[in-house]
């Protein structure tokens, strides 16, 4: 695997003849749609077969699995092309494998909305180990608040994928409650009743277990809430099911702030099977422009946590996401919208702008002029962001990526994924 940088007056075509690949090829992998426009200082991902097959009539993509020893979900991932669909055709070329060696495992946990968009769940299935599903709620006395997801849980077992429960104290007004982490947390009839309901809720739906979210929970309940982890997993692990719990992006045990305080990393990371740092947001809505998720940010986190947490239980929360400030920025005025990192290089390309990198943050960014004549600074991520990203779990030892979230769907972040890592399968 090469990551490419196109440069000025490069073009699909005389990029292919760089790497003795197809245009045809790259523009597929990458997701590069006609009249195949490209913006100086965008990414590429140019793979390299090692063995392909082609399609002859009567074959599935389960028989070719089972003729070259591997699954249908591999082929899936070394085969963006069929969009997660096990479906081919005689005189199709279907890759085996690339030249690419394998750095090692890859556990990876993808989070999405009841409402993902199916084609982009489908064509992502086929790259993770576990999906977790946003939201569940609870009421102040334990009751527990269903969303609808029955399909989409059913849908990733069918990919061989573990769905995750989630349940978070996020309110309908899009804000996390403190007020009902309080209560639950101070009442234990209230918190055995909930536990109740989470077991059967993952008996009935199939779930493999159980992702707790509860931010911004008052400094005074952190002891109260390493307590209520522990319960639950002792109750979820005696059922056959796992617990995670994530954590907001520390750097020392007395972090200030009502984000932090209430985490501890030693008790939390104890009382639960897996941690999730969620390492991003250094660069946010309501912030100064910056890169979501600065690679020297992240590391700062990590090295804390490997110092109170099992590194083999972590998993690096991953963004896949940038955000659209208008300059100047005005403190407790602006806002900036968030924006995929496929419409960030579309937007590179509609204003004819050149994608910059920064070194220190391993993130791409640009400026552009709009319509109006206000000037724009974009942050986001690209192919070279994230492998910098990935490349943190071998070196640490965690177990992991998890990426908030997969509702909009990145090629060149799974082209990476796949080509570097053997992602891990659950059975």
């Amino acid at each position: 695997m090469i990551i490419h940088v196109v440069k000025e007056g490069e073009t699909l075509d005389s990029i292919a003849a760089l790497y003795g690949v197809t245009a045809q090829q790259i523009a597929a992998q990458n997701e590069i749609l006609p009249p195949y426009l490209l913006a100086v200082g965008q990414t590429l991902v140019i793979l390299f077969y090692n063995r392909f097959y082609t399609v002859k009539s009567g074959d599935t993509l389960s028989g070719i699995a089972a003729e070259y020893n591997t699954t249908v979900k591999a082929l899936l991932r070394n085969n963006p092309q069929l969009n997660g669909i096990p479906l081919i055709y005689p005189g199709q070329t279907i890759v085996i494998d690339y030249s690419q060696a394998k750095l090692g495992p890859m556990t990876v946990n993808g989070y999405a909305y009841p409402f993902i968009d199916r084609e982009v769940l489908r064509k992502t299935l086929p790259y993770l180990t576990y999906l977790t599903i946003f939201t569940y709620g609870f009421t102040p006395s334990g009751s527990l608040i269903k969303p609808d997801d029955t399909e989409i849980v059913n849908i990733a077992k069918s990919y061989g994928v573990a769905p995750v429960m989630l349940i978070s104290t996020l309110g309908e007004d899009g804000k996390f409650s403190n007020a009902l982490s309080n209560a639950l947390l101070n009442d234990r009839t209230a918190q055995e009743k909930l536990v109740n309901e989470i077991i059967v809720n993952l008996q009935e739906k199939g779930y493999r277990g159980l992702d707790i979210d509860f931010e911004y929970v008052y400094p005074e309940d952190k002891d109260a809430y390493s307590s209520f982890v522990r319960y639950t997993t002792e109750r979820l692990n005696a059922e056959g099911f796992r617990t995670l719990i994530a954590l907001a992006p520390k750097t020392s045990d007395d972090q200030p702030g009502l984000l932090y305080e209430a985490h501890d990393y030693a008790a939390l990371g104890a009382a639960a099977n897996m941690a999730l740092l969620m390492t991003y947001e250094w660069g946010y809505a309501y912030g100064p422009p910056m890169a979501v998720a600065p690679i020297d940010k992240v590391r700062e986190v990590v090295e804390y946590a490997v110092t109170r947490i099992e590194p083999e239980k972590l998993l690096l929360g991953v963004p896949n996401y940038g955000y659209d400030w208008k300059l100047p920025f005005i403190a407790g005025e602006s806002r900036a919208p968030s924006i995929s990192n496929v419409g960030a290089v579309e937007l590179a390309i509609e204003n004819g702008t050149v994608i910059e990198f920064n070194e220190q943050s391993q993130a791409p960014f640009f400026f552009y002029e709009d319509f109006e004549g206000s000037r724009h600074e974009v942050w986001f991520e690209d192919a070279r962001s994230m492998r910098s990203k990935f490349a943190l779990v071998p070196e640490y030892g965690m177990a992991g990526v998890s990426f908030w979230n997969i509702m909009k769907f990145f090629p060149q972040s799974w082209l990476v994924l796949n080509s570097l890592y053997d992602i891990t399968d659950i059975t």
